[in-house]
């Protein structure tokens, strides 16, 4: 698939397209299980494709799983069958322990499943871009750190940061190129933990480094979603200075502020809060909040619905029907 055209279609079509990051809320129409979807590459595509089957989304997303990478590296990981998995503890204390860091092959513990989800969400769904999902390399090297120690070194000891983010970089140039390989037409990159910086220290420690891997990954069969959940309001140049085709933004900025900062020919998208809205949320506002938001960003062609960030397990799928529904009725609205 041409990605190029794809995205020329989105910014020209006179409705507004959705793509929320969305893979567990799939487990309930395929009676799959959180510890099933995190450990099989086949029970994802499954639960990705059914969502597809359900829902009119202008692209499918994959597992948006920020524990995979580290546990390859060696990360301690807690699984459950309530939450999704998460790393704890640290593997780098200095300078000295982050430069002897062993940088994983591409298909270590849990990462070779995920590059088969991958494989096989892209065979599965042909009618739409599937986008496959890693973490940045920021992120990666706050979940190798330890992530308020990272935050604390950005100023104390940078070196320390950056000796990790080599070291991070590394590998993930390696399992984009994987990640490529396997079909996908794009990949979103997950930067979470830049947002818990300054706009200055976020250009250095991370978009720089993204930059690196949409050099060497994006083109016109392949594209780049740099995500961002925490306050980026600031980080925007930053964040466009990467390249990525397209930025996708948490709830805890204003859209209309993103929207002004963006050039007419690069999409952005967002930001339906995934926790108090989608997860906790009734339809009714899960409904209100999506009609403001759109009508919001009715002047901005550029913009893709979606979620602030991955809608979590256990979400209702009438919450997401919602919101769908009241999109079709805007989209009808505008023809």
């Amino acid at each position: 698939m041409n990605i190029t055209e794809w995205k020329t279609a989105l910014l020209d079509a006179p409705t507004v397209s959705a793509i929320p990051v969305m893979t567990y809320p799939g487990m309930e129409l395929t009676g799959t299980t959180i510890m099933e979807v995190v450990t099989s590459g086949r029970k994802q595509a499954e639960v990705i494709a059914a969502l597809a089957e359900r829902y009119p989304t202008a692209a499918a997303v994959t597992m948006m799983d920020l524990s995979v990478e580290a546990e390859a590296f060696g990360a301690e990981i807690v699984f459950s069958e309530d939450e999704v998995p998460n790393a704890i503890g640290s593997l780098v204390e200095d300078a000295e322990s982050a430069n002897a860091l062993r940088v994983p092959a591409v298909d270590e513990k849990r990462l070779g499943e995920y590059l088969l989800g991958m494989e096989e969400t892209a065979k599965a769904i042909s009618d739409r871009p599937v986008f496959g999902g890693v973490i940045g390399p920021f992120s990666l090297a706050g979940r190798l750190l330890d992530i308020n120690k990272t935050l604390l070194a950005t100023r104390k000891k940078p070196e320390l940061v950056e000796a990790t983010l080599a070291k991070a970089n590394e590998f993930l140039k390696a399992y984009l190129q994987a990640v490529k390989k396997t079909g996908v037409s794009g990949v979103v990159i997950a930067e979470p933990l830049a947002g818990l910086i300054s706009p200055k220290a976020a250009k250095s420690f991370a978009m720089d480094y993204v930059r690196e891997l949409v050099d060497l990954v994006q083109d016109d069969s392949f594209a780049v979603v740099l995500h961002n959940c925490g306050n980026a309001t600031k980080q925007i140049p930053a964040m466009l200075e990467t390249g990525a085709a397209m930025l996708h933004l948490g709830n805890t900025v204003k859209m209309p502020d993103i929207a002004v900062q963006m050039p007419q020919d690069r999409l952005f998208s967002g930001n339906i809060d995934p926790a108090a809205l989608f997860r906790i949320g009734t339809p009714e506002m899960v409904a209100e909040a999506t009609k403001a938001l759109l009508e919001e960003m009715k002047p901005h062609g550029n913009f893709v619905l979606s979620s602030g960030c991955d809608i979590p397990p256990g979400t209702p799928l009438a919450n997401i029907d919602a919101f769908f529904a009241v999109l079709a009725d805007y989209n009808k609205a505008l023809a």
